[in-house]
């Protein structure tokens, strides 16, 4: 019997859109005070909106620990599209309502020793590269970094969102659900010595790059971390067979707990699929 991570109920206290295709929430509340941050500036939560199971992950862009007697705070980042479990809830004023995260996971790993540092993303991988920008800014302020960021809003619009000063070459995607960061990635002029190159996208795109760090560049995987944060291809999002909702409106009609409704949902799918 699989183990779920550990949950956190959380309130949405505010909500501000960024840019057209961003969305700013703040989470907080008592339920987050055992809430733990693996201090790792990429790392990610699973978050359950109302009337859905299913999680979407986000980077935590902060995370304020509580003290003096106020609540925690816990901030998402949500790049918002036209469908999606997590976006249609975001698009509307969502500010009061109980949300649930997961416990955080994270997995960068900048070497003490790295001559330098090279972010390359999308929007999705905005959050993170913009909280590792003022981590490394803390922590090791003479380390040369350089950002490459494709990004479907005007760059202006994103100009106070990393850090001042940094070298950054915005661009683009070709189209929605589209993405040309493999072509970036294979016209970088890689510095000399030793660093760490870090990434995030669309997945198809990072399963090439990974073949492209190892075989053309020859980056040791100590030296690299990419993750596909999505899937792309001009697909859009397929209908699941199994429609949580009414599952959840009707459990909690009948007074059912969450692990209850967990179980007649995984039914519900199980039925579905022996169809």
């Amino acid at each position: 019997m699989s183990t779920r991570a550990q949950q956190y109920a959380a309130t949405v206290v505010s909500r501000t859109e960024l840019t057209p295709h961003l969305v700013r929430l703040v989470l907080a509340g008592p339920g987050l005070a055992e809430f733990r941050s693996t201090g790792t500036s990429d790392e990610w939560v699973g978050l359950v909106v109302p009337g859905q199971f299913q999680s979407r992950y986000y980077t935590v862009r902060s995370w304020t620990p509580p003290r003096d007697g106020a609540d925690a705070e816990l901030v998402l980042d949500v790049v918002v599209h036209e469908v999606g479990l997590v976006t249609e809830w975001a698009l509307r004023d969502c500010v009061g309502e109980t949300v649930t995260v997961t416990e955080p996971k994270g997995s960068l790993s900048l070497p003490d020793d790295a001559a330098w540092l090279l972010l390359v993303g999308d929007l999705t991988a905005l959050p993170a590269i913009a909280r590792t920008l003022e981590e490394v800014r803390t922590a090791r302020p003479a380390l040369p970094v350089r950002v490459w960021a494709e990004v479907p809003d005007d760059p202006a619009l994103l100009a106070s969102y990393l850090p001042r000063d940094v070298d950054v070459t915005w661009s683009a995607p070709p189209g929605e659900g589209e993405s040309r960061l493999g072509e970036v990635v294979e016209q970088i002029a890689w510095p000399e010595g030793e660093g760490y190159f870090w990434m995030a996208g669309e997945s198809a795109q990072m399963r090439a790059i990974r073949k492209h760090l190892m075989r053309v560049v020859g980056l040791p995987s100590t030296a690299y971390d990419v993750m596909g944060y999505w899937r792309g291809g001009g697909q859009r999002r397929q209908p699941r067979a199994v429609d949580p909702a009414p599952i959840y409106a009707a459990g909690k009609a009948a007074g059912k707990t969450d692990d209850q409704i967990w179980a007649d949902y995984d039914a519900a799918r199980e039925h579905e699929e022996n169809r």
